[in-house]
């Protein structure tokens, strides 16, 4: 990552995990927690409304679980490190996103972006031209849970490798190990749906990863779509949204992406303060998501 001669002093700087931030993000779990409940409840529930209510909660759940388990994979949540993975292997089950498979790929996305090395782990590639179609294939990306199914069998055959260059043996031991893990889980769904119990499968895991997939993508999309992807400079390659307490909750700060970029192993709850630089000296900075997708529709009308 490159820093320009201009670039401002906070932005920058690293920051510890206290235990304030520590309790943070521990009442952002207990609120997951909490709404994902309300979703398993209202799923069941025997009233159609209910029932899409509850999907749909379900699936918004899926989604922001994957960002609490982006900042698990940054070791920013807790004071020390062996809690982050067993907190960050299951928030990504819903969604069959593996924990330390993910965490690898997404620190070597950090440090080769504007790199052609450049691993990023969901979505659409900047690299590419913009195109309606491409776009539309990454919003609906169901291919990535079969790729995750063949790597599940891979791991608990010994065949897994990892695409992207060479891993720790303790690493693919446990990308390994929580394939295995996510294979269980899929086990235990398709016996559960064997023994006739198969609606609670479609209504509490099925259907919600069905909506969820492109309620992440979405979350996703803006980060460096748009940007300058020539340049390693985080000033010019990253975007970052201020948008509202709810965005900002939701995405788990993942809106304000320069502010992450430029300083990963910072708590996501300390990133609004460093917003203000952020204005003064980056380059693509939008007020809300509104803005983002209003500008991303025109370039999509003019592109050739």
């Amino acid at each position: 990552m490159t820093v320009t001669a201009a670039a401002p002093k906070l932005l920058f700087t690293r920051a510890r995990t206290g235990a304030a931030d520590e309790r943070i993000y521990l009442a952002k779990l207990a609120i997951l927690a909490a709404l994902t409940a309300a979703g398993v409840i209202l799923a069941l529930r025997p009233e159609p409304v209910a029932v899409v209510a509850g999907i749909l909660l379900l699936a918004a759940m899926y989604t922001h679980a994957v960002e609490l388990q982006h900042q698990a994979l940054h070791h920013s949540a807790f004071r020390k490190g062996w809690p982050h993975r067993l907190v960050g292997v299951p928030l990504g089950i819903p969604l069959f996103v593996v924990y330390t498979h993910y965490r690898v790929r997404h620190l070597q996305h950090h440090r080769a972006l504007g790199t052609p090395d450049d691993t990023e782990f969901f979505g659409f590639d900047t690299r590419q031209p913009l195109a309606f179609g491409l776009l539309l294939e990454g919003l609906f990306d169901y291919k990535r849970v079969a790729l995750v199914l063949w790597d599940v069998v891979r791991s608990a055959t010994g065949t897994w490798t990892y695409a992207f260059g060479d891993i720790s043996p303790r690493m693919r031991r446990q990308v390994n190990q929580e394939h295995v893990v996510q294979g269980a889980v899929v086990l235990a769904a398709v016996a559960l749906t064997i023994l006739g119990h198969g609606d609670y499968v479609l209504l509490l895991w099925v259907l919600p990863l069905v909506a969820a997939v492109p309620m992440h993508f979405l979350v996703e999309l803006p980060e460096h779509i748009l940007c300058d992807t020539e340049t390693t400079d985080v000033l010019r390659n990253t975007r970052s949204i201020r948008g509202s307490w709810l965005s900002t909750w939701y995405t788990n700060g993942n809106n304000l992406h320069i502010e992450h970029h430029a300083a990963m192993s910072v708590p996501i709850n300390q990133l609004p303060s460093r917003h203000e630089e952020t204005k003064l000296y980056a380059t693509h900075v939008e007020r809300t998501y509104a803005d983002f997708y209003g500008q991303l529709w025109q370039a999509l009308r003019t592109a050739k």
